[in-house]
């Protein structure tokens, strides 16, 4: 686990979050970090917006994905990086509300691959509905920083 020999671990995920353009272009931020769990929280603007003013299930993979990938990345040594070789998500309901929230959590982690979930929720008037349920496998790269 990554916090037992490095005190640092949130500041080096936020710090990664921050070089992710992918996130600043549809507004999203990270609250929480946490060891095992992260939220990405995304407001919902016309920018990231389908055809029936939903939020785009390809913006809900994007944070799901990354909500996800953040809380394997609690797991790994600070010379290490993540990369996601695999994700499975159902689209369960519309993403509909003033903004959505994705849940990252670790399943399993190992020295090669971790295993996540991530929960995306849509919040319309202080209710959070469940909107998507994503399961995904992470690549560990030791040795390997990012850009």
């Amino acid at each position: 686990m990554a916090h037992l020999s490095e005190p640092s671990f949130v500041e080096r995920i936020r710090a990664s979050f921050a070089r992710q353009n992918a996130m600043h272009l549809i507004r999203a931020t990270l609250p929480v970090v946490e060891e095992g769990r992260t939220e990405i929280h995304l407001p919902h603007w016309e920018g990231v917006e389908q055809q029936h003013g939903f939020v785009h299930g390809g913006v809900v993979g994007m944070i799901a994905d990354s909500a996800a990938g953040y809380a394997a990345m609690t797991r790994v040594p600070a010379e290490a990086s993540v990369l996601t070789v695999e994700f499975k998500m159902n689209l369960m309901a519309p993403a509909d509300g003033e903004q959505l929230i994705a849940r990252g959590a670790v399943v399993r982690s190992g020295r090669t691959l971790i295993v996540t979930r991530a929960e995306v929720f849509a919040v319309k008037g202080g209710k959070e509905s469940l909107c998507a349920l994503m399961q995904q496998t992470i690549m560990v790269m030791h040795g390997k920083g990012e850009k």
